[in-house]
């Protein structure tokens, strides 16, 4: 039987496509292109396990119907991860909810239609942009839990590309959520869902760093090529953190585990702001010294808190396993950046 994945040309997914290869699982994934068909074979050496299949536009409502024809009676486990994470739009409807929302739809919809009998386990990729609160992130004393919601409608998400991502992924898991109470007897999957913060560390290849990188990734980069003499606010960037690493673990681990179905994986290992990854850069990279702003060291958010706090003890206890640490994170995504820019690591 195999795994399905959308969204395979993504920063998790990628890393996802590797570990289960490694576990030797046939997987079927989405992609929205020939060309990123051709890259992601090449990329995996032509792996026979691999199998992809294009689907242009995830906000088309039969969108996966093909692929499930295809393929229904192989499919057994469906990791939902294709939405996407762009806070330079300005189509906040088109960009983000369409994609997240109807795409969540289009894919359950058709596990319906085609492998209502042969999916046992759907896990998707949801956010702590589900969990949190816009109005209360920064107000010291909030805790937030894997029981938390973010209590907004897509009305008062279109306030900012951040507030609209937000919104676009707490209406997709309730999408999920949603969807498993009404068609019960219908379908026999069960459902657990991740909600990572900011998902940080290496890319699955070299050859994926590029001037630009993914959103999360890219506060890195973009310290890593910031001149010394810049303003910096030293929390302008600020929620919590977790490694790619685990992130793709435990979507592995959410269709392995009974004790996995019906939960909500807050997944965080915690928080940090801008100065916070300044602090590891600085003195990790003797490359990098006086060649970054150094900010105000010892201020962020790891040391002081400034603003909610999160408790995702539950979490832990759940995976069972341990959280790679925020300086073994950002010295991975460095390391590898400054290695394919030929740049001496430390």
């Amino acid at each position: 039987m195999s795994v399905l994945i959308s969204g395979c040309f993504g920063f998790i997914a990628k890393h996802i496509i590797h570990d289960l290869l490694d576990q030797k699982y046939k997987i079927i994934g989405t992609v929205r292109s020939q060309e990123e068909r051709e890259k992601l074979y090449k990329q995996f050496g032509n792996n026979s396990n691999l199998t992809l299949e294009i689907v242009e536009d995830i906000r088309k409502e039969h969108a996966f119907d093909d692929v499930f024809k295809k393929h229904s009676q192989e499919i057994k486990y469906v990791l939902h991860t294709a939405s996407p994470y762009d806070l330079e739009t300005t189509k906040f409807t088109e960009e983000l909810y369409k994609p997240a929302v109807f795409g969540t739809r289009a894919i359950l919809n058709a596990i319906e239609k085609y492998g209502s009998d042969t999916v046992e386990r759907f896990v998707h990729t949801s956010s702590y942009a589900a969990i949190m609160d816009f109005e209360t992130e920064r107000v010291e004393g909030t805790v937030y839990t894997e029981n938390s919601w973010n209590p907004d409608n897509w009305d008062q998400a279109q306030e900012c590309a951040s507030r609209a991502y937000n919104g676009s992924k707490v209406l997709a898991e309730k999408e999920v959520w949603n969807f498993v109470k009404e068609k019960e007897g219908k379908v026999k999957f069960k459902v657990t869902t991740i909600n990572p913060g900011y998902v940080l560390g290496p890319q699955t290849f070299d050859e994926d760093i590029s001037k630009k990188l993914n959103t999360s990734c890219e506060i890195i980069n973009k310290l890593i090529h910031t001149d010394p003499s810049s303003e910096i606010n030293p929390s302008e960037i600020y929620g919590c953190f977790v490694n790619v690493l685990d992130v793709s673990k435990a979507h592995i681990l959410a269709f392995q585990r009974d004790e996995l179905i019906g939960k909500r994986l807050l997944m965080s290992e915690g928080r940090f702001s801008t100065q916070d990854v300044l602090d590891v850069l600085n003195e990790d990279f003797s490359v990098l010294k006086g060649k970054i702003p150094i900010g105000y060291p010892g201020t962020g958010a790891m040391h002081h808190n400034i603003g909610a706090t999160v408790d995702n003890s539950e979490t832990h206890r759940l995976l069972n396993f341990k959280f790679k640490s925020f300086k073994e994170t950002i010295d991975e995504t460095a390391e590898q950046i400054l290695r394919v820019e030929n740049r001496q690591g430390h």
